[in-house]
């Protein structure tokens, strides 16, 4: 991306936060009256619906006035745009000045290490890095409890399952 361009992403995200933060909070119609109805929004339909109608005094709807900056649209905050990856050969399609990756909660420890190897290679920015910190540090720890575990010498256990069935017999 030009110098430009950057600065004019950065431009549109911070217009961003400025409209959402006078956005209200959408809330379904009468839920604060009814325990049975959740906060989450559904668009009012009924003919004589006071919300739908935008009487004064009722909550506002959406519309598209309480929309974004076409600009900042699917951008990330840090004004990256986000893709998804599952594995580290998905790393390859991924342009790291105008895209960032964030790991997919399903992949694995060891998969996660191999991502991140290969987005510190490509130097490819990691949405969810904090996460994927953990995982090696684990992955590490675990790894030290094998070595020492290793290096215990291994007891034999007595074979109890003999008496056990004779004790039975008797009874």
């Amino acid at each position: 991306m030009t110098e430009q361009g950057a600065a004019s992403v950065k431009k549109t995200l911070k217009l961003r936060e400025r409209m959402k933060k006078k956005k209200p909070k959408f809330v379904r119609q009468e839920s604060w009256r009814y325990k049975r109805l959740k906060e989450s929004w559904r668009r009012p339909r009924g003919l004589d619906n006071k919300m739908r109608r935008k009487i004064k005094g009722w909550p506002p709807t959406v519309t598209a006035g309480y929309r974004g900056p076409k600009a900042a649209r699917g951008l990330h905050p840090s004004g990256y745009r986000q893709v998804l990856v599952y594995n580290a050969e998905e790393l390859a399609e991924v342009n790291p000045k105008t895209q960032a990756v964030r790991i997919a909660h399903t992949v694995g420890k060891r998969k996660r290490a191999k991502i991140l190897v290969e987005a510190r290679k490509r130097k490819i920015t990691i949405l969810n890095l904090k996460e994927a910190k953990e995982a090696i540090r684990k992955e590490e720890k675990e790894e030290e409890t094998e070595i020492v575990e290793k290096e215990k010498p291994k007891r034999r256990q007595k074979k109890k399952t003999k008496k056990r069935k004779r004790r039975t017999e008797k009874q």
